[in-house]
């Protein structure tokens, strides 16, 4: 089998290859590449092979081919193209194009080495708003269900009205087409399907740290209360042990607080949370357009819905519907390799349950017990309000290193 040679192509077709790729092109005995690539040579007299799903496959036939292959890819294909999956399966050389985003931002007339290039491009848009969430140059690889009226439409939800959005369309061709738009604007325009969208930051917007303030939550009336206090939550946060991409449980979620800072940690994971209140989850969901946060949220009593869920990285249980003990056994049979569990408990009995069921699972445990007073203003001075003790329980497997102190 020879060298297969990978040759990115623009939208203005051969015009946009060097002579030397067109001469490959021409002398190769298959040429594989999508629809698109391949209507760029109508004249051409020997096999192609269109590639439409399973790369697997694709690979399969290469290997197994003893004729002269030429792969089309759109621009640079190293970058979320097919270059980066057949460069690690076989022997290849790459002839990259320009990018879409090269080109974008040539139109724009502005620098992107700061910028944060998310795709969107046949994946959800699930998770995007803390992805984006205090950034101030974003570009986005689009698709025909995730359209710029579909993004405008998306961070509207959730109130991501500081950013303006350039739009460039089938760049390189002649129909290219540009545009500056507010997302109001944005949202009832039309656009061809080949596009890329730049979001930037034109004005400030709320900023939250670590330890969001209680009364910054939406919380159910009049039992106004029910939530995982800031000082408790940021010590369970930690104990999680939560990286960028960790997928997270967030099991009782109630308003949502625990929830939502993990989403703000894992802004490349995702968080799955359940609450069997319906009231709390209508707080739960307003909460989250206001800290931009798109977590995954099920009206259920836990266990129930957990098999809908991916296996976490890390699990908050704020509460457990009576059921603890089968609520703890599928946790910890679900937990991936280094995760970690941290329950909360208010009373000696279930942290008593709760220690019991993590030493039948073969988990060690620490505690932690959080004795939280704030300062209260009392005439001209200030003392001190007791909040209720909290016992924090973390949870790791056995045979793992320990590595929260």
């Amino acid at each position: 089998m020879s060298i297969i040679k990978i040759i990115g192509i623009g939208d203005d077709g051969k015009e946009s290859l060097l002579p030397i790729y067109q001469k490959w092109i021409y002398e190769s005995e298959l040429l594989v590449g999508g629809e698109r690539q391949l209507s760029f040579f109508e004249d051409y007299t020997k096999e192609k092979l269109v590639i439409k799903s399973g790369l697997s496959n694709l690979v399969e036939n290469l290997k197994s081919s003893n004729k002269k292959v030429v792969v089309l890819a759109s621009g640079d294909p190293l970058f979320y193209g097919i270059g980066g999956y057949l460069s690690k399966k076989m022997e290849v050389e790459i002839y990259p194009n320009l990018s879409s985003i090269q080109l974008a931002y040539a139109k724009v007339g502005d620098s992107w080495h700061n910028a944060d290039c998310i795709s969107i491009h046949g994946r959800s848009m699930k998770g995007l708003a803390q992805r984006i969430d205090g950034k101030d140059n974003v570009i986005l690889l689009t698709d025909d269900m995730n359209n710029p009226q579909a993004i405008a439409k998306y961070l509207l939800n959730f109130g991501m009205i500081e950013y303006g959005a350039f739009v460039a369309e089938n760049l390189g061709s002649k129909e290219e087409k540009t545009g500056w738009y507010e997302l109001e604007e944005m949202k009832d325009s039309t656009f061809t399907n080949l596009n890329v969208v730049i979001l930037f930051r034109q004005k400030r917007a709320p900023f939250w740290t670590m330890g969001i303030p209680d009364h910054e939550f939406s919380q159910r009336k009049p039992d106004k209360g029910l939530i995982t206090k800031k000082e408790v939550r940021v010590l369970s946060l930690m104990n999680m042990a939560l990286q960028q991409t960790s997928v997270v449980w967030d099991i009782g979620t109630c308003t949502g607080s625990v929830g939502i800072e993990a989403g703000r940690i894992a802004k490349d994971g995702a968080v799955y949370a359940i609450e069997k209140n319906e009231k709390d989850l209508e707080n739960c969901m307003e909460n989250m357009k206001k800290f931009r946060v798109d977590m995954t949220v099920q009206h259920n009593k836990a266990p129930e819905g957990l098999e809908n869920f991916p296996d976490p990285d890390a699990v908050f249980i704020g509460g457990s519907g009576g059921e603890l003990n089968k609520l703890l056994n599928i946790c910890c049979n679900r937990l991936k390799q280094n995760g970690r569990i941290v329950l909360n408990a208010a009373t000696i009995e279930t942290l008593y349950e709760a220690s019991e069921a993590f030493k039948q699972e073969g988990f060690n445990i620490d505690i932690t017990m959080a004795q939280i007073s704030r300062s209260k203003p009392i005439l001209h001075m200030n003392r001190f309000d007791a909040l209720n003790p909290i016992y924090i329980i973390t949870a790791y497997r056995e045979e793992e290193d320990k590595t929260i102190e």
